[in-house]
């Protein structure tokens, strides 16, 4: 169809008169989809066993004040007094079960009121929600990844200290390290630590208790690590293969003389792509008791010029290489660990979203176990996010050598965006509640689909 210009310019000089009343007016109309997701998993009540042990009497009952929190980060807020934009929407308020929402002090009072068993159960929650996702794909094989991330804050919070920092150097931090499960991109768990620990400061310990609880809940399924080379060590490469656990390792091999002697001595490379070869041993550190797989691997690079820079577009490019060296148990061919390994660098996506997203990069409070649980609040707003996708939608994607996630996952903010910020009216005509959104044929699709596809009991 064609359209005129009348059809499509009009004149729009004149700003409306301001008109402020107490309209039942929601910013936050795509919440509902939230709410009834919630519901279906039981999210509410699990919470509420997570603080059962906590006195009672409170006004405000401290999982649904929890769950605030939650819908905070969903919502896009950063810090605990951004609370106040949203303590009037009425649709919040129905989300939460509450005629008033907590203000700020509230929030900072529960998060100061945490302590370490509550922190324990929190965390035994969010890895069995992760667990039963787990569970029903029925997996062959369930990919684990472990990094930290660093979490800095200008505060004197109990538990951090000054470390390695790279983008704030002096600050104080924490250096949580995170377990995460490739073919779903949630966060299994988390180890909270100060940020002037070494990266495998109490790693080994958390790292056999994801791998244990995954095995416990996914039994006959193949388990596989992947970890850096902060986490090279014999305790951790002994104790992984003692489980029968697949892994690959980043190894440090500039401590190594020998393996640097080894890339040095090496003239014959297999072919692994136009870039890349590799050659692999049986070797082992002088102090361990067993060999393991060495692969070798050199990618071809071009080297960096750091003379002046010629305007010549006919000078050769020189080229080198880049080597690394990664130890595994895995008996598949090279190209496949190597392919396996490589796929690791999708942690550092969930990290970015986490903290860009769901604001993991602020410690609102002084309290150690405060801090523990105000990350915990993300990590269930991120991982909840993933898991009403999964609920929703279909699997885009078989397992592939880098285990890339099965679901081709929409960022938070994406969603918070397009679906969440949609501004609605509550109304009762004919004594029905009812929730009007804008006539979008895109979103009401959307949020139709999507409200359809939850399962009335998750």
């Amino acid at each position: 169809m064609k359209l005129s210009r009348f059809d499509v310019r009009t004149k729009a000089h004149a700003l409306p008169e301001l008109n402020f009343e107490n309209e039942t007016l929601t910013s936050f109309g795509g919440l509902i989809i939230f709410q009834k997701f919630f519901s279906a998993i039981h999210l509410r009540a699990r919470l509420g066993t997570c603080f059962r042990h906590l006195a009672s009497g409170k006004v405000f009952d401290r999982g649904a004040v929890f769950l605030q929190l939650i819908v905070h980060l969903l919502l896009g807020y950063r810090e605990l007094q951004d609370c106040r934009h949203y303590r009037d929407d009425p649709l919040v308020k129905r989300f939460l079960g509450m005629k008033r929402i907590p203000d700020v002090a509230t929030l900072s009072r529960m998060l100061k009121e945490a302590n370490p068993k509550l922190v324990a159960k929190l965390r035994q929650l969010l890895r069995n929600l992760v667990l039963e996702r787990v569970m029903s794909l029925a997996l062959a094989r369930i990919t684990l990844d472990f990094d930290g991330s660093v979490q800095s804050t200008r505060r004197h919070a109990e538990g951090t200290a000054v470390g390695f920092n790279k983008k704030k150097k002096g600050a104080r931090s924490y250096y949580p390290l995170f377990g995460t499960v490739a073919q779903t991109g949630q966060v299994l768990d988390f180890l909270h630590r100060p940020g002037n620990v070494h990266d495998s400061n109490g790693a080994k310990a958390f790292i056999l208790q994801c791998v244990d609880e995954v095995r416990a809940a996914a039994r006959g399924a193949v388990i596989e690590n992947r970890l850096d080379s902060a986490f090279f060590s014999d305790e951790i490469v002994t104790a992984l293969d003692e489980r029968r656990s697949e892994f690959t390792i980043s190894v440090p091999f500039g401590r190594f003389v020998e393996l640097k002697s080894m890339i040095e001595s090496r003239r014959r490379w297999r072919r692994l792509s136009k870039d890349v070869s590799y050659f692999e041993a049986s070797w082992k550190p002088q102090k361990w008791d067993k060999r393991f797989r060495f692969l070798f691997v050199r990618t071809r690079v071009k080297k960096q010029h750091k003379g002046p820079i010629q305007l010549d577009l006919f000078v050769p490019h020189e080229h080198g290489y880049e080597f690394k060296v990664i130890v595994t148990n895995k008996t598949v061919r090279a190209k496949t660990v190597v392919a396996f390994h490589e796929g690791r660098g999708s942690q550092e996506a969930i990290f970015a979203e986490l903290k860009s997203h769901c604001h993991q990069d602020y410690v609102p409070t002084r309290t150690l176990c405060g801090n523990q649980t105000y990350l915990l609040a993300g990590l269930f707003a991120y991982n909840l996010t993933r898991e009403l996708q999964m609920q929703t939608t279909k699997v885009s994607r078989s397992t592939t050598a880098k285990r890339a996630s099965l679901w081709a996952f929409e960022r938070l903010d994406n969603i918070r965006k397009t679906i969440i910020q949609r501004a609605g009216r509550m109304s009762r005509p004919h004594g029905t509640l009812t929730l009007t959104i804008s006539a979008n044929r895109w979103l009401q699709t959307r949020i139709l689909h999507l409200l359809g596809a939850i399962p009335a009991d998750a």
